[in-house]
């Protein structure tokens, strides 16, 4: 096991009480709060009036419209429109997309340049950070409970990760009933994304790191059970609230904790979405299965580990391998994904572009090579 020091700051309020804990956990940071949100499903869905209740008493101004792939123009017109007002506290109220952009927000807005610099430059710090809240409202990133953020320049086709300790939530509100009214495409998207932040933490070569590979595997197998049944009753309590958890455990520090990480398929899902801007969740569905037959050699005793722990199998290792990676293929089929590229209108056009680009990033906990990257573009597009 590797030397390693845990940190993570966020209060975490779990249940169905936990949106009426929101004004006593900002209160201590000022009277001026900014709610971010994205397209407005929460002005359908009643969270929106939810929040306001809890922020009676407040000064508040909003700003919605951050997207899926959250871009970094949108979070250049939020600085623009709110930085004279220099708002006490940031509350994102929304899954990833939302949290991410709003994290980028809080780190940018007391920056004289571009919030741009903070994906290509290490080091910038600005004047000082706005501490941020959230309301979860999809369960998939695990952005609730992290310091990072994934931001996408749509003029430069480009999709890039930034993590800073100020960016972690002070508090995040995870109440399952928030979740009722994701439809069953986007739940099944999310929880591709927790399963796939699991596989980068899980299949690499690490030996003996026996808890956290439990950790692990207890998180895949919980969204394996709620998967299936999560869709076929999107208003289940427990589901929902199973599901909410286990995709927070995925990527909150705690895994990844002494051993080694990969995240090859969240690089290569990166540059596709950052030229196509399909469903994060969607494309990794695509890539894994490959980027796992691409690496089984080189990963073999860690896939046959995740076939029998995981799936159940048994025989010979050539087996168990082909195995998981089937059943892995399957499963995300099973939740309604498209599993070959060209179903969202992706073509090789820009893979040549792409794979100089992940190739000059040295992807991968063994970094993949032009040939290897290339074979799993071309095998997923049909």
């Amino acid at each position: 096991m590797r030397n390693f020091t845990f940190y993570n700051p966020t209060k975490l309020i779990f249940g169905t009480d936990a949106m009426d804990k929101i004004a006593e956990q900002i209160k201590p940071f000022g009277q001026k709060v900014l709610v971010t949100y994205g397209g407005g499903s929460i002005k359908k869905n009643g969270i929106y009036e939810k929040v306001l209740s809890q922020l009676k008493g407040f000064t508040v101004k909003e700003f919605g419209g951050i997207e899926p792939n959250p871009r970094v123009e949108t979070i250049r017109k939020a600085i623009a429109e709110f930085k004279s007002w220099e708002p006490d506290f940031v509350l994102a109220v929304g899954g990833g997309s939302v949290i991410d952009g709003s994290k980028l927000l809080i780190s940018a807005m007391y920056y004289e340049g571009d919030p741009w610099d903070y994906m290509i430059t290490p080091g910038i710090e600005p004047a000082k950070y706005i501490p941020l809240g959230t309301v979860l409202t999809l369960a998939a990133t695990g952005s609730e409970m992290n310091s990072g953020a994934v931001i996408t320049n749509w003029d430069k086709n480009e999709k890039l990760v930034f993590g800073r300790q100020q960016a972690f939530p002070v508090f995040s509100i995870l109440d399952p009933q928030n979740t009722f009214s994701v439809p069953a495409d986007q739940t099944a998207n999310g929880l591709v994304d927790a399963f796939s932040h699991v596989l980068e933490q899980y299949i690499t070569t690490a030996e003996n790191v026996p808890l956290q590979d439990r950790f692990c595997e207890g998180i895949l197998m919980t969204l394996i059970e709620t998967g299936t049944a999560l869709l076929n009753d999107l208003h289940n309590y427990e589901t929902r609230a199973n599901h909410m958890f286990a995709a927070t455990m995925a990527l909150n520090n705690v895994i990844r904790q002494g051993t080694n990480e990969d995240w090859a398929t969240h690089r290569i899902e990166h540059e596709i979405s950052a030229f196509y801007d399909i469903p994060h969740g969607a494309g990794l569905a695509i890539i894994t299965p490959r980027w796992m037959n691409v690496i089984k050699e080189q990963k073999a005793k860690k896939i046959i580990q995740y076939g029998k722990r995981v799936w159940g199998l048994s025989g010979l290792d050539e087996e168990i391998i082909k195995g998981a990676i089937m059943k892995t293929h399957d499963f995300f089929k099973s939740l309604g994904q498209k599993m070959v590229l060209s179903d969202w209108g992706v073509t090789d056009e820009h893979f040549p572009e792409m794979i100089e680009r992940l190739v000059a990033g040295k992807i991968g906990e063994i970094p993949l090579n032009y040939e290897q990257i290339e074979a799993i573009l071309i095998s997923s597009v049909e």
